[in-house]
C-alpha cells in the first residue's frame, strides 16, 4: 500500500449555509473515486449554522460558554478548576464538548455538528449525485487522549467505509488468531490528514489517496461504531468524580447479608483494594470458623441465620474516640468494596471475647 496526504487549498472562510460539496469540488477538481475526504468538523458545522452568538470577552463571555457547554453536554465525566471532561450528547468524551473558539469570529463559538455520521453522508450523497464522486468522508476533531499529552484528530463521522478493521478471527505469522484486535482505521485516517491540515494554515480539507481500492457499496454503521458502551467502559468517570460516587454509592448501601455464601476471594480482593487508604493500625480479618458464627446467633439479637461469613475490624491500639470513629469510615470502605465485589454485608456488634470493635456479616 502507497498512501498519499494531499491539501485541498482555496477553500476560504466557511459561513452559514455555505455548499461544502460545491467548496470542494471546485477547490478540488482532481479528486477521483476511492479517495477519502478528511474534512474538519468546524467547517461542517459553520455551514450547519452550528454557532452561538457570545460576548467578545468579560464574565458574560464565560457565563455564555458555561451555558452553553451545559447544554451540549450529556454527563460530566471530570472537572479540574476551568477544565471539563464530558460526554456529549453523541456519546463523544471530550473536553469542553468540542467546543472551540479558534478560527472563528470572537463574538461566536462553534458547537460540533448536531450529527456528524449524517453530516458526513450528507457531503458524501452530493459529491456523488452531483460530481459523479464517489469518495468516503471522514468528518473530525481534536480529541486528547487519557494517559497522553498532546492532541490528534479523530473521526467524529463517517460515510463510505467501516470505522474499524476488525482484524478478529485472522492469524498471524507465527500462528497465533487474533482474538482482540480492531484497527480504529477512521482515526489513524484523520490523524494522518491532520499531518496537512495544520490548525493555523487555513486548510479545513485533506485527501488520504490509496487506502481504499473501492468504498463501501453503502455509507456504512458511521462513527458511532467507536462510542463504547458504557457497561464496557472500565474508566467512566475522574479520580475524584469516582471517589464521590463511591462514597454516595456507600451511603445507600444495602443492609444484610447475601442469600449466597460470600465467596473468600472476593473478600479477600476487597480488603486488599482498602488497605493503602484505612487508618494507619486498622485490621480486617475474614473469619468463616463456625463456632464464632454459632456464638454470634446464640448472643446477638436478631443475628441474621443466612450469614456465611465474618470480618472482624479491629482499630489500632490504644483504643480511643478518634480511633473508632476512624475504624467506622474504614467499615463503610471496606462495605463499599465488598459491594463492588458482589458480596453485600451488615455492620453488628463484636463477637463475645474478640477483640474486634466491630464486625461485618457476609
Amino acid at each position: 500500500m502507497r498512501l498519499e496526504i494531499l491539501p485541498v487549498l482555496g477553500i476560504g472562510d466557511v459561513t452559514e449555509g455555505d455548499d461544502l460539496a460545491a467548496l470542494i469540488a471546485t477547490a478540488a477538481p482532481w479528486l477521483r473515486d476511492g479517495d477519502v475526504l478528511v474534512v474538519t468538523s468546524k467547517i461542517v458545522s459553520k455551514a450547519e449554522g452550528r454557532l452561538v452568538d457570545v460576548p467578545a470577552d468579560g464574565p458574560e463571555r464565560l457565563a455564555a460558554r458555561d451555558e452553553a457547554l451545559a447544554a451540549e453536554t450529556a454527563r460530566v465525566v471530570a472537572t479540574r478548576g476551568a477544565t471539563r471532561i464530558v460526554q456529549t450528547h453523541h456519546g463523544f468524551v471530550m473536553a469542553s464538548a468540542g467546543i472551540d473558539a479558534s478560527n472563528v469570529d470572537k463574538t461566536r463559538l462553534v458547537l460540533l455538528p448536531q450529527d456528524p455520521d449524517a453530516s458526513a453522508r450528507a457531503l458524501r450523497a452530493a459529491l456523488r449525485e452531483r460530481y459523479d464522486l464517489d469518495v468516503a468522508v471522514i468528518v473530525t476533531d481534536t480529541m486528547g487522549r487519557p494517559w497522553r499529552n498532546g492532541l490528534t484528530d479523530v473521526a467524529l463521522g463517517v460515510a463510505g467505509m467501516p470505522a474499524i478493521r476488525d482484524h478478529r478471527g485472522e492469524v498471524d505469522p507465527y500462528g497465533n488468531e487474533l482474538q482482540l484486535t480492531q484497527m480504529a482505521v477512521v482515526d489513524e485516517l484523520a490523524g494522518a490528514g491532520e499531518l496537512i491540515k495544520g490548525k493555523c494554515d487555513q486548510v479545513p480539507v485533506a485527501v488520504v489517496r490509496g487506502y481504499l481500492t473501492a468504498t463501501a457499496p453503502d455509507d456504512g454503521g458511521g462513527a458511532r461504531a467507536l462510542v463504547r458502551d458504557a457497561e464496557l467502559d472500565l474508566f467512566s468517570l475522574g479520580t475524584a468524580e469516582a471517589r464521590a460516587a463511591g462514597l454516595a454509592a456507600a451511603a445507600t448501601l444495602p443492609d444484610g447479608p447475601g442469600e449466597a455464601p460470600a465467596d473468600p476471594a472476593a473478600v479477600a480482593r476487597a480488603i486488599a483494594a482498602v488497605a493503602g487508604v484505612v487508618a494507619p493500625g486498622t485490621a480486617f480479618t475474614p473469619v468463616t470458623d463456625d463456632e464464632v458464627r454459632a456464638a454470634l446467633a446464640a448472643t446477638v439479637p436478631g443475628w441474621p441465620q443466612q450469614a456465611t461469613a465474618l470480618v472482624l475490624g479491629e482499630p489500632p491500639t490504644p483504643v480511643d474516640p478518634a480511633g473508632l470513629v476512624r475504624l467506622g469510615a474504614d467499615l463503610q470502605r471496606l462495605r463499599t468494596a465488598l459491594a463492588a465485589e458482589g458480596v453485600p454485608s451488615t455492620l453488628l456488634p463484636p463477637p463475645p471475647g474478640s477483640t474486634a470493635a466491630a464486625c461485618l456479616a457476609l
